[in-house]
């Protein structure tokens, strides 16, 4: 097995077609069929399936494509440091709907491993981006929910991807509003308590599906609603027109300063907060990390 048969492999992956492959590998498609037979013939493995319309991978070929990006990668940082004599750092990104607790997580990751040799990046974001992020390697994690409603879509949408679904922590549904409001002071509050409140929600753009919704409840018919693109601008909301979101009741009061709170909203409902990887792919040092920084919230959950 060699590294331009896995490079090949890849490409085909990529493209889905062996003639578009060859295409931009600038080699003729015999030569490419070739070469993947072969390493077929070495791995003993059934790594494609060649039909009219294209090429589809088996799931050996998707463990092995887990295994031949990771080659890839490790011997670009390889040939930078040696060959080219580049010093370049290795990277880490993560991908998550609007959760503080996930970019404290990422925050103390940072802080764990420094950036004179690191990479950073984090999104948050969309929740249809989260998913394209992870899938076209953008991110090697992506931080969603899943619950009764969104689950079937979303898995559905995971699976087509490649992509897989870990569960972290189950949370109970929370308003979440600020020090302020006039419901602030309650132990529960219930959905019509909150019918003269604007509810405020992420706007998720050309994917804005009931199901891609990151506040659960999003079929409800609300009285009052506000589309937002940015948690800044939703604590800015929710301080200066009394409005509310819907959220998991993890706080990060030192992010978010300590002048909001969550209380219990009166419902059996249920967030499943989870990460989202690559199939058949295993995690960096720096990604096993940053998921022990998440799991410190699991204290927490209220």
């Amino acid at each position: 097995m060699t590294l331009q048969q896995i490079k090949y492999f890849i490409a085909v992956a990529n493209s889905g077609s062996i003639s578009n492959a060859a295409k931009s590998l600038f080699i003729s498609q015999p030569s490419l069929s070739e070469a993947l037979k072969n390493l077929e013939n070495e791995t003993g493995l059934t790594l494609m399936v060649r039909t009219n319309r294209g090429v589809t991978l088996t799931p050996d070929g998707l463990e092995f494509l887990g295994y031949a990006r990771q080659i890839t990668e490790q011997y670009k940082l390889a040939e930078d440091h040696f060959i080219k004599k580049k010093t370049s750092k290795i990277k880490f990104s993560v991908s998550m709907q609007h959760y503080s607790f996930a970019v404290k997580a990422f925050v103390e990751t940072v802080k764990y491993f420094g950036m004179d040799k690191y990479a950073f990046a984090v999104y948050e974001t969309q929740t249809h981006e989260v998913i394209e992020n992870v899938k076209n390697w953008r991110s090697e994690i992506g931080i969603l929910y899943l619950s009764d409603f969104n689950e079937k879509v979303i898995r559905k949408l995971l699976k087509g991807s490649q992509l897989e679904f870990h569960p972290l922590f189950p949370c109970s549904i929370y308003a979440y509003l600020w020090c302020g409001h006039p419901l602030a002071g309650r132990d529960e509050i219930s959905i019509d308590d909150l019918e003269e409140y604007p509810c405020l929600s992420f706007d998720q753009g050309s994917n804005n599906s009931f199901y891609f919704a990151e506040e659960v409840m999003s079929t409800y018919d609300y009285k009052r609603t506000i589309k937002v693109n940015d948690r800044a601008t939703m604590l800015n909301l929710m301080k200066g027109l009394n409005g509310y979101t819907l959220c998991s009741g993890i706080i990060c009061t030192e992010l978010n300063g300590p002048e909001y709170k969550a209380v219990k909203l009166e419902t059996d409902g249920v967030m499943n907060i989870g990460y989202i990887t690559r199939e058949h792919t295993s995690l960096s040092q720096i990604g096993k990390h940053y998921l022990e920084e998440l799991m410190k919230f699991q204290d927490e959950v209220l």
